[in-house]
């Protein structure tokens, strides 16, 4: 037995719960769960009557609610944006209201995740996702614990099924037990998250100020491109372009074109890039470099989370810290760029484009590329349709920048640079609020307050 972990289940235990199988009983899972209960300060969301319902199918529509589903709940705050479909409610469905508890009740990676609604609107769950409402405690400190190891020892503890069909029912939920925190450490926990939602606002409002510089600094505020019903191009400019459609030849993309040359300091993107080139089908391994894809290229950002792993032999391109990765394909994604800013090399998909210069900042080159000067453009040279829609290397180098002048590249830079420490404070703060929880559990309550005046101190 040396090396294994091993646990025992009762019979009566198993007779109540109906498990037999050894992922209920792990010993990691039991030893956090009767930690809460022999605690004598927990409650059972099913003894408490809390309110836990999972959503259903939508019949997405053009026009209802919002729909959240587990792709959204993801991070300690769940918000709407403009990429949530809309389905008709249906029957007696569950609504998702302001400040709701959260759920991913299927997937693996997925399964178990827990964020807090933050918008004001009401929203549909899909029939993914489990909206948790207690009467006993406030939402964010119930996020904290699920989100905690005492939480989520319970909440994996129940996860049933195998072979990538896993459930996390609502009735299983219920059975999860909350650790009852005094009123002076849940109000605690409610303060660093509404300073942790205030510093994410402040960082989402920093990161559209490069946007307005660029169109101030180029005199654009307050333009409003052309968009006449009809037009003409000539049979020599289609030839040339290799391009016969209407999307191609609008009098938008002519404008953009013109009003950047007229700076003195444009040119063609791929005049000035050493690489650009797209990602090859990575050859997966359990070692290697991650693999970035399209979901991890974020506007302005690139996500390392969660990446698979890849074999660096076979791979053209390497992602180096200063590239500048594009998507370039997927209806919604295609042309998102970002700055390549971590330390690690990285390896691209084969729908991620690297761009790679010395000639211009890579956060003001990812900026201009997402402003919506860089995005006409983009939408001019994307080919395809139907869904099948590609955004090549060779297209991209047709792209027109504007080679700002350095102190311009650099307030670009440093505004979004500000906006992402002022998210990684938002996130240290709901880190800390996590594991004061944890600390009180295991130490008490002054040792959690004590944790949080110095994590408060260095956030």
């Amino acid at each position: 037995m040396k090396g294994l972990e091993a646990n025992v289940g009762s019979f009566r235990e198993i007779d109540v719960v109906q498990r037999f199988d050894a992922e209920y009983f792990r010993r990691a899972y039991v030893v956090c769960e009767e930690a809460v209960i022999r605690s004598g300060r927990s409650v059972r969301l099913r003894d408490e009557k809390a309110f836990v319902q999972r959503g259903q199918q939508p019949a997405y529509a053009e026009h209802g609610l919002p729909v959240i589903n587990s792709k959204h709940v993801k991070g300690m705050f769940v918000s709407l944006t403009d990429e949530n479909r809309l389905a008709v409610p249906m029957g007696r469905g569950p609504l998702i209201k302001k400040d709701d508890v959260l759920i991913n009740g299927t997937g693996l990676g997925t399964i178990g995740r827990v964020s807090l609604y933050v918008s004001s609107a009401n929203a549909l769950p899909d029939n993914h996702v489990t909206i948790t409402r207690s009467k006993t405690f406030e939402p964010e400190f119930l996020a904290a614990f699920l989100n905690g190891k005492y939480g989520q020892a319970q909440i994996q503890r129940r996860v049933r099924g195998s072979s990538g069909q896993v459930e996390l029912y609502p009735f299983d939920i219920l059975e999860v037990s909350i650790w009852q925190a005094t009123a002076a450490l849940r109000a605690r926990i409610c303060d660093l998250y509404a300073t942790s939602f205030e510093k994410r606002n402040k960082a989402s409002r920093r990161l559209a100020e490069p946007d307005d510089l660029l169109l101030a600094e180029l005199g654009l505020v307050g333009w409003a491109p052309p968009q006449p019903l009809t037009f003409t191009a000539s049979a020599s400019s289609a030839l040339a372009a290799e391009r016969i459609d209407a999307q191609f030849f609008r009098p938008l993309f002519a404008e953009v074109e013109a009003r950047l040359l007229a700076t003195g300091s444009a040119c063609e993107l791929g005049s000035i890039l050493s690489t650009n080139a797209r990602g090859r089908q990575p050859q997966y391994a359990d070692d290697g470099l991650p693999v970035i894809n399209s979901k991890h290229v974020r506007t302005n950002r690139v996500i390392l989370a969660d990446n698979r792993t890849a074999t660096e032999a076979g791979s053209a391109t390497v992602i180096e810290t200063g590239d500048v990765l594009v998507n370039g394909t997927g209806e919604g994604t295609i042309g998102r760029a970002a700055p390549y800013l971590h330390g690690q090399r990285a390896l691209p998909d084969n729908h991620v484009t690297v761009l790679r210069t010395d000639r211009v900042d890579p956060v003001y080159l990812a900026v201009f590329l997402n402003s919506p000067l860089g995005q006409w453009q983009i939408e001019r040279h994307i080919k395809g349709s139907s869904g099948q829609v590609e955004l090549y290397p060779s297209d991209i180098a047709r792209i027109m920048i504007w080679d700002a002048p350095d102190a311009v590249q650099q307030s670009v830079k440093a505004a979004i640079l500000s906006a992402f420490d002022e998210e990684r404070r938002a996130n240290d703060l709901l880190e800390a609020a996590k594991r004061a929880v944890e600390i009180a559990i295991e130490d008490g309550e002054p040792a959690a307050m004590a944790y949080l005046d110095q994590a408060e101190g260095a956030i």
